[in-house]
């Protein structure tokens, strides 16, 4: 509960914080030390030292996953404002609102990691993504980003309809809108023929789902939103976001995918062979790397839904490790991206020479979204396939279908790499101040550190 109090209110106290505040260095002083003080917090009740108790009713649990998800989503999201925090203040008039919905957003994420009810997950989701909807439209004189803004809010406007009727007829078919396995004492004398409201109500969850985290045939409002969209906002829309709705994709189908019976092992597995096919062969095309980037994430959705495929003890591991090396390295990426004055291919020619930092530490990124070892992508991709072969090698088709796509997603993340090292031009880019540089070094070195011992974060979860 302390995740979901402090970010609330810190949200409240940077709204309120920019009408007395108008310097942009000190609205993101202001917001890195309600950070820390939001991590500290949730931190003091991960390790029961200090907890702010409110009576919920059942409608949020507890639980060992969640807490630990909010600990790395809020250390990623303290990252992102060190690292992003000065073009977060400057990507419109108002910096500190922004920053305010951010927290706003990341309260929503956090109720997404403990929700034990339907209607917690409508309230955690639209929290979440009401504000994304401003900050996608933030940059008001540009036509993409306008256009951005109004697709997303009603490409999100439509998958809360189908999201709210899958809750009804949920609890149509169940009685109840907790997600324990059950079935309401309102639910009694229900006549059997009506039962196929549950699963029916599932699948139209799943979808509306699938809307939130871009997985395809779902996906399509992706590239222009995440293109559009200024990339500072992009970068944590891609990470803290997606991630967070797959962890409310976890909580509800670990416990009720047995109520779809046989179209659930129909359903997920052409749905992650579209999402990798939409996501890795439409990116090979794009001429843009903020585009790449945006059709990379789709097919990176693909490989987080092996979390589902049987959900066990390995996938939350996978899924916990994959949503910090995929967060960190596409916070790295976004990081050089948001300084580059041309986000084509040739906008990188020579950046190595230029920015050698720059280059290395982004080399660094790319590598680790590509899966290759040494890098923490390599093994987040590696617990992603081996949960899916964990309980029946039958699914091994599936792992090579994936891995086969995996290749596939080298070459465009080596055209950047290829750009930058071995191609004359000069890249041009803004001022970049030594702590940003330092900031990369560091989230290239975590990168390659996880990749080297996962088990140093993964020991965490268990301590």
């Amino acid at each position: 509960m302390n995740a979901i109090i402090f970010s609330a209110l810190i949200g409240v106290v940077m709204m309120l914080g920019g009408i007395v505040i108008k310097n942009n260095a000190s609205i993101q002083s202001l917001a890195i030390i309600l950070l820390f003080i939001l991590l500290g917090s949730h931190l003091a009740e991960y390790y029961n030292l200090f907890n702010i108790h409110i009576e919920t009713h059942g409608m949020l649990a507890k639980n060992r996953f969640g807490m630990f998800f909010n600990t790395i989503i809020i250390s990623l999201t303290l990252l992102y404002v060190l690292l992003s925090g000065d073009e977060i203040a400057k990507a419109g008039t108002y910096g500190a609102e922004y920053f305010a919905l951010l927290f706003f957003s990341l309260c929503g994420a956090t109720i997404l990691s403990s929700y034990n009810n339907l209607l917690m997950l409508f309230l955690g989701v639209e929290i979440m993504t009401i504000p994304l909807f401003v900050l996608t439209a933030s940059e008001k004189k540009n036509l993409k980003s306008n256009e951005a803004g109004l697709k997303y809010f009603l490409m999100g406007s439509f998958s809360t309809g189908i999201l709210l009727m899958g809750i009804a007829l949920y609890y149509g078919g169940t009685g109840l809108f907790a997600i324990e396995a059950g079935i309401g004492k309102n639910a009694n004398e229900i006549q059997q023929t009506l039962r196929i409201l549950l699963p029916l109500g599932l699948l139209f969850i799943f979808i509306s789902l699938a809307f939130k985290v871009s997985a395809a045939p779902f996906h399509f409002w992706t590239p222009d939103v995440y293109d559009g969209a200024p990339s500072v906002f992009t970068s944590f829309m891609a990470t803290i976001v997606k991630t967070a709705g797959f962890i409310a994709f976890i909580r509800l189908f670990e416990l009720r995918s047995v109520d779809m019976s046989y179209s659930w092992k129909i359903l997920l597995p052409l749905i992650i062979i579209l999402t990798l096919l939409a996501g890795n062969i439409t990116a090979v095309f794009q001429q843009s790397v903020k585009r790449m980037l945006a059709y990379s994430s789709i097919a990176h959705a693909g490989f987080m839904l092996f979390a589902l495929y049987n959900p066990n003890d390995f996938g939350k591991q996978g899924i916990l490790l994959y949503t910090v090396a995929y967060s960190l390295a596409t916070i790295g990426t976004f990081a050089v991206l948001t300084k580059m004055k041309d986000y084509t291919y040739e906008g990188y020619n020579g950046l190595a020479k230029s920015k050698p930092v720059l280059a290395a530490t982004n080399t660094i990124f790319l590598l680790s979204l590509a899966g290759i070892p040494l890098t923490a992508g390599f093994f987040a991709k590696y617990y992603m396939l081996a949960s899916a072969l964990k309980e029946s090698t039958r699914n091994l088709w599936l792992v090579i279908v994936a891995v086969l796509f995996a290749a596939v997603s080298v070459y465009y993340y080596f055209r950047v790499i290829q750009a930058m090292y071995f191609k004359e031009g000069n890249a041009e880019t803004t001022e970049i101040k030594p702590f940003f540089k330092v900031l990369l070094i560091i989230i290239a070195a975590l990168i390659i550190v996880i990749g080297l011992m996962p088990s140093l974060l993964l020991d965490l979860f268990y301590a």
